[in-house]
């Protein structure tokens, strides 16, 4: 079996501010092997790259992405909570990080030769849209063949393919998506009904048979987010081609040993 590639969640998400261009520098100067980030439409239809709905969380504020211009996200702090819920990993150039559009992003990742995960943070209302602002976005891109598109909202994924039927697209999937299936097995058939070519899948629904049937669907399998080195090792034994963690320093130090 290969082992599996170590894919940097919101950048190196553990270190500095998540979804921010210091943390993907970070991921990228650590040798990861693939990136993942979120990505939201801002108020004038500019896909920015932020998880919330909301700036509650990064930017102690309680306004909705979608009440504020791309331009007027790159000029919101969404870096100094960092240092104050982890002050022993401060840094003064943290304060400056702001909400980066899905363009600067991609700008900084220009001569990365690794997979790019990108994540549309999409409801009912607004999946259309971001789908197709994403796509026009990205269509033209030399790192396209490094793209895999995946939302939650599996209806994201006919829209993609249908713009852009080049990309790879994946099927996420969360714990609570148990409510509504009955058997682990049928996420690949939910995931093959909607067009996905990959799954990428919460660490807790993982098992043998799950690994087995993708592996015969052909959709190789990212887990996500993982933290314990030891996933390394199941990765793989169980042929699932890529981890998503928050440390993918501490990852890859692991595996190189």
């Amino acid at each position: 079996m290969t082992r599996p590639l170590v894919i940097a969640h919101r950048g190196a998400s553990a270190h500095a501010p998540e979804n921010t261009l210091a943390a993907f520098q970070m991921a990228l100067d650590g040798g990861s092997e693939g990136v993942e980030f979120d990505v939201r439409l801002a108020r004038d239809r500019v896909p920015v790259v932020i998880h919330d709905e909301t700036l509650r969380r990064t930017a102690r504020r309680p306004e909705r992405i979608a009440d504020f211009t791309s331009k007027q996200l790159s000029k919101t702090d969404v870096g100094s909570w960092f240092n104050r819920k982890f002050p022993r990993k401060d840094r003064p150039e943290y304060a400056d990080q702001t909400v980066p559009p899905l363009k600067q992003v991609l700008k900084l990742l220009k001569d990365f030769s690794g997979l790019i995960y990108i994540e549309l943070k999409a409801s009912e209302n607004d999946y259309r849209p971001l789908s197709a602002a994403v796509c026009n976005e990205i269509r033209d891109s030399p790192l396209l063949p490094q793209m895999i598109v995946k939302s939650f909202k599996l209806g994201v994924i006919p829209e993609v393919r249908h713009r852009l039927p080049q990309v790879q697209t994946a099927a996420l999937f969360a714990p609570e998506i148990m409510h509504y299936l009955r058997r682990r097995e049928h996420i690949i058939s939910l995931a093959r009904e909607f067009g996905a070519h990959q799954l990428s899948v919460h660490y807790s629904l993982i098992t043998p048979r799950l690994c087995k049937l993708a592996a015969e669907a052909k959709m190789p399998l990212t887990v996500w987010t993982v933290a314990d080195p030891k996933w390394l090792a199941r990765c793989r034994r169980l042929g699932i081609k890529a981890l998503i963690t928050n440390d993918p320093a501490r990852l890859l130090a692991t595996r190189n040993l």
